[in-house]
């Protein structure tokens, strides 16, 4: 078993107790009684690198240990496996082989074969648990989902929450059933051929229950700000430390079969060598014989970690969640321009189709949101290096509303948005009930009370402010309150919505699309050329042609207009014969005859699949 630097480790003679805190001037060893209470304290003794040490027998698996300062506070452990109560109890000492795995064998599947499953552990189910989930796995599985992402799932304060105010990073929540729920989630999966991932967030702690300050003041760089407080201090080797092993504790002890790593744009590291580097290095060389694999989020649209080797294998990271395909969708699905929104114009469908095409909108091109230029040039990237979606936590759950697309846009339009995710030979995600077309939002909730309660409940209203919509401070007053336990509620799948003919009919199209996915798109996706991408982009109208050639010289082609009037393709669309091939996908069921005449309906998609690759003349 993976040994971690912070933690306890169990010893023949008990277990030695770790802390890292250089400059305090005395820690002692809380041993909690039967009800979780500290009730006798040891001393402990600090080496040259400021680590406070104790190996004791006082502590059973099983019972409760923490930290006493030289003020008398006593703290948990930082690296708590479990938790007593909540973020401010006393730690659990556990045995991490205690759990016997029934999948000891399970080796992971291929990145190519990923479909993306992300869901929310507390709204997933009415159970609100690791439990909830696994009922669910034969369901998921039917779909054609192959990969479930949990949202972060390190204990946080309170009950409900998203999970990235987390503060006890190696510990799983206990309110969705600790450590022992969560391995048999995954051990359950393993058993179905279903990977799991979890989200993981290196950037900030929570502002609940974290003690680091405390007693460690060099954890953070106090003169570096963030949105969330000081820097993490990731020039320091027992902090760099504590989060690159806590990754592979996560992939080892619990067996998960890749990380997403949040926001890492927003990690400031000030050595030479980025800690995504760093850590995704470790990962590779920790598990060669397993298909492990990391996804990032990064604003900036850089490519340099998610680069191929010489035989197109991913040489640190596997894929970057790509926003700019989503934003792209969302604006020409709702016609919302405000905010970040207004890089991506309804008038430009050049966008959604040079992202399909090469993967970033901004490949270091000029945004007139943020003022600068951003990205890199990714065309020369294989599709499967990005992750693509319509809908996710962030883009659902970030509305004043928690509205999602489906209650935004026309069926069609989704559907048509639904068929290009799903066949295009990216990396496709989908959020818990997109599979059916679920209408309940997903809003943002917490579980914080007080001052902090009401500081995020009016921080949130405020961020609004900038939308037409909640100029005014009465309309604000109108956005739920995070912190209401009728928020977190109203976020709930609703699994019944299953039984309604509408949602049923939604359901089968998902699973008619990942069948295709699973039989004609997958095989071509492991040896994908660099530059495999090109667009062709109607002016004055919302429709476009794009082009990939895959393994084997194989081009799949698709051709989507998403407008309300029909598009005459451009006689530059060469070959001539637009149904040289076999047909893939066409909706609706007659655009593909359509098309053979030169003419895409409105509102359809249609993939075909050939040996022959058109050339996209007049490429934007």
């Amino acid at each position: 078993m993976f040994e971690t630097s912070w933690g306890p480790r169990l010893v023949s003679s008990g277990a030695e107790f770790r802390l890292w805190a250089p400059s305090a001037p005395s820690i002692e060893l809380a041993v909690g009684d039967a009800k979780g209470e500290p009730a006798v304290f040891l001393p402990m003794e600090k080496d040259d690198a400021g680590w406070w040490r104790l190996t004791t027998d006082k502590v059973s698996v099983g019972g409760a240990y923490g930290f006493r300062l030289n003020d008398g506070l006593v703290v948990p452990d930082p690296a708590s496996r479990r938790q007593f109560g909540d973020v401010h109890s006393l730690s659990v000492l556990t045995d991490p082989n205690a759990y016997r795995w029934t999948t000891p064998e399970w080796n992971g599947r291929p990145w190519e074969e990923t479909v993306f499953y992300e869901l929310h552990t507390g709204t997933f189910s009415q159970k609100g648990t690791f439990e909830g989930i696994e009922d669910k796995l034969d369901f998921l599985k039917s779909v054609g989902i192959t990969t479930i992402e949990l949202l972060p799932v390190a204990q946080f304060m309170g009950k409900r929450g998203w999970g990235y105010d987390g503060v006890m990073l190696y510990c799983p929540h206990e309110a969705y059933g600790g450590d022992a729920g969560l391995k048999r989630l995954i051990d359950a999966a393993h058993s179905r051929g279903l990977s799991v991932f979890l989200d993981v967030v290196y950037n900030h702690f929570g502002p609940d229950g974290n003690y680091l300050g405390a007693y460690a003041p060099e954890f953070f760089h106090e003169e570096i700000h963030t949105p969330w407080g000081p820097a993490i201090a990731y020039d320091e080797e027992p902090v760099r430390a504590f989060m690159i092993e806590n990754s592979l504790y996560w992939l080892e002890e619990f067996r998960f079969d890749g990380l997403r790593l949040d926001a890492i744009d927003s990690i400031k590291d000030t050595t030479d060598t980025p800690l995504v580097k760093e850590l995704a290095a470790a990962v590779r060389k920790r598990f060669p014989g397993r298909h492990v694999h990391l996804t990032t989020e990064d604003d900036r649209n850089i490519t340099w970690h998610i680069e191929r080797g010489e035989t197109g294998q991913p040489l640190l990271v596997s894929g970057e969640w790509n926003d700019d395909l989503h934003h792209t969708v969302h604006v020409l699905a709702t016609h919302e321009q405000e905010a970040y929104y207004a890089d991506y114009t309804r008038g430009s469908v050049s966008q959604i189709a040079k992202s399909l095409a090469t993967g970033f909108v901004f490949q270091g091109d000029y945004s007139p949101v943020r003022d600068k230029k951003i990205g890199s040039r990714s065309e020369h990237l294989p599709p499967t290096a990005f992750v693509n979606f319509i809908q996710n936590h962030d883009q659902i759950g970030n509305r004043a509303f928690g509205e999602r697309l489906t209650d935004l846009a026309s069926r069609r339009m989704v559907e048509c948005a639904q068929a290009i995710l799903l066949l295009s030979p990216h990396i496709p995600l989908i959020f818990m009930g997109e599979e059916w077309g679920e209408t309940h939002p997903f809003c943002f909730f917490t579980d914080f009370d007080g001052d902090l309660a009401d500081a995020v409940r009016e921080g949130r209203r405020s961020e609004f402010a900038k939308f037409t919509a909640f100029h005014a401070a009465e309309t604000r007053e109108l956005i739920p309150d995070p912190n209401a336990e009728t928020t977190f509620a109203a976020s709930m799948l609703d699994w019944s919505e299953l039984n309604r003919p509408n949602h049923l009919r939604r359901l089968e199209q998902v699973k008619r699309l990942l069948k295709i996915r699973r039989e004609t798109i997958v095989p071509l996706l492991k040896n994908v050329p660099a530059n495999c991408g090109s667009y062709y982009s109607a002016e004055d109208t919302l429709a476009f042609a794009v082009v990939w050639t895959l393994q084997d010289g194989k081009a799949l082609h698709l051709f989507a207009n998403l407008s309300d009037e029909p598009w005459p393709l451009p006689s530059d669309l060469t070959p001539t014969d637009l149904t040289a091939g076999d047909l893939v996908h066409a909706y609706p069921a007659n655009a593909d005859s359509r098309l053979a005449d030169g003419t895409l309906p409105p509102t359809s998609v249609v993939f075909r699949l050939s040996d022959q690759k058109l050339i996209m003349g007049g490429t934007a």
